[in-house]
């Protein structure tokens, strides 16, 4: 004990000095902060009460706002890190990943991306501008200069269309498939069950009333037509009557006629009655029936040339016209009146099924084909205002070209296309922005488009933030902001945030402090004992 004792003047002025040290440093740190408020004894303050930083709270703060809006976060700054390499990199591969995610998304309807708050007022813009457009588009209609513009533009273009040709409108390969086509259309008519069907009720009931019409034949063939057949039975009599004299030579005609002969002399005798027995005294009836034969042999020749003189070949040929013209003036009626019901039925469907057959036959098609192809032909370098000239009454394309534009007009401004257009604005502005969904929007951007409207994008935003934004610094007014913050701020969470940033400096601020007084208290000890 007694030696522990001697040790201790040496040791007590440097541990002493070395405790002063530290307590004064740990004192003088926690001065910065502590005591918040003024101390004041005897209502006087006590002096270094608050602490330092609580005291020059407010100076602070307006050196911290000069220091960060001077120095630290300029304008210039800020707008020459905007214009940085490396920032427009960023900003594109930031551009370059929103888009991308954007594009590859399945997007429902246009609704859908406008949040469900403010759908209601969505629906009542899209409403809104479909109303504004109807009325732009029918005030338009209503202008005078639409008018004008209207009838210029029909008269141009009438004009130059009327002007051209169908082999104009047409190239080669054009006119051959439209043939083709006409073709094909009049095949495929020809075969509609329809037009089977209308072609037969069209023949019945022109059966119908060709078999009850009291008119005469004459009066329904046209007249050229009745002419062109009389003279062609007239034509046909010499080639008749020389048929008929080479049947004298027929032996089975020859037996006809004689056996129609002995017909005839029995029934002139039968006739007689009484005179019969009378004249068969007289008359060998049996060698008459002998000799009919021969006598068929030496008039055969004589009928023969008299059959093929002029003269009886034109008596023949006018009783033939007189005869055929006595049947065209009779009513048609009058040749069915005695026939039975089953007949008149079966020549209707007869004429009915002779029609069907002609409509569906392939010889009907090929010749409505070459005659539509031929149509063609002839019309298809003629111009159109040429073919409407010739085929339309006389002043009526000029009245339909003068006409066209006001009635036009007339049609576009009525409530009838105002309703129409109203609607159809509606269901399209409907599907388009509220039902049909827009998929993946990258589907329909190609590649290249992509790149360039990440590239525009970029570029829009680096201008725009490069000019906009260091003077919006400027008018946010840094100093200021940060200045109010500070004041703000709670000093007691000051002193944690300096604390915990700097604990360990403040720690071996301590030690310092501590290790200063131990030096102190030795030198001044040595200094003692020296002395």
């Amino acid at each position: 004990m007694n030696d522990w004792t001697q040790f201790l003047p040496w040791l007590a002025p440097p541990l002493l000095g070395a405790l002063i040290g530290y307590v004064t440093n740990y004192v003088a740190i926690r001065m910065l902060f502590r005591p918040l408020r003024p101390w004041r004894v005897f209502g006087l303050r006590v002096p270094l009460t608050p602490g330092i930083i609580p005291a020059k709270r407010a100076e602070l703060a307006v050196r911290m706002g000069e220091t960060v809006g001077s120095h630290l976060l300029t304008a210039d700054d800020v707008g020459a890190v905007l214009g940085r390499d490396s920032f427009r990199r960023e900003l594109r591969g930031a551009v370059a990943e929103k888009l991308g995610s954007f594009l590859d998304r399945e997007l429902g309807p246009l609704e859908s991306l406008v949040p469900e708050e403010f759908r209601g007022r969505f629906r009542e813009l899209i409403d809104l501008l479909r109303w504004k457009l109807l009325n732009l588009i029918f005030a338009y209609l209503k202008s005078e200069d639409c008018r004008r513009r209207l009838e210029a533009y029909l008269r141009d273009r009438g004009e130059e269309l009327l002007a051209r040709d169908l082999q104009s409108c047409l190239s080669e390969e054009g006119y051959r498939t439209l043939c083709d086509q006409l073709r094909r259309r009049i095949d495929q008519l020809l075969r509609d069950p329809g037009i089977e069907q209308a072609l037969g009720r069209f023949v019945e009931e022109r059966l119908d009333r060709l078999f009850t019409s009291e008119q005469s034949l004459a009066e329904l063939l046209p007249e050229d037509l009745v002419e062109l057949l009389l003279q062609q039975l007239e034509k046909e009599v010499p080639g008749l009557l020389e048929k008929f004299g080479g049947l004298l030579y027929d032996p089975d005609f020859r037996q006809r006629l004689v056996k129609k002969a002995r017909e005839g002399i029995d029934t002139f005798l039968d006739s007689l009655q009484g005179l019969a027995g009378l004249l068969s005294g007289f008359i060998n009836l049996d060698k008459i029936y002998d000799r009919l034969p021969e006598f068929l042999d030496r008039t055969g020749d004589e009928i023969a040339r008299w059959l093929k003189e002029e003269k009886t070949q034109q008596q023949v040929a006018q009783l033939l016209r007189e005869r055929v013209a006595a049947m065209l003036q009779r009513p048609v009626a009058s040749y069915l009146e005695n026939l039975p019901y089953e007949k008149v039925a079966g020549v209707r469907r007869f004429a009915r099924e002779q029609a069907i057959g002609m409509l569906h036959s392939p010889k009907t098609a090929a010749a409505l084909g070459r005659l539509a192809e031929n149509g063609l032909d002839r019309i298809k370098d003629r111009p159109f205002g040429e073919l409407l000239e010739q085929n339309l009454p006389a002043g009526l394309l000029d009245d339909w070209r003068r006409d066209l534009p006001q009635r036009l007009l007339k049609w576009l401004r009525s409530p009838a296309v105002h309703r129409a257009m109203d609607e159809i604005l509606r269901r399209q502005s409907e599907e388009l922005l509220l039902q049909r969904p827009l998929g993946r929007l990258s589907a329909r951007v190609p590649g290249d488009v992509r790149e360039e409207l990440i590239d525009g994008l970029c570029r829009q935003l680096g201008d725009v933030l490069q000019r906009e934004v260091p003077p919006l610094v400027e008018t946010l007014n840094i100093s200021r902001m940060v200045e109010e913050k500070v004041n703000r701020l709670d000093i007691l969470q000051v002193e944690g945030l300096l604390l915990s940033i700097m604990q360990e400096q403040f720690k071996y601020i301590n030690l310092f402090g501590g290790l200063l007084g131990f030096l102190i208290g030795l030198a001044n000890l040595l200094l003692l004992r020296l002395g």
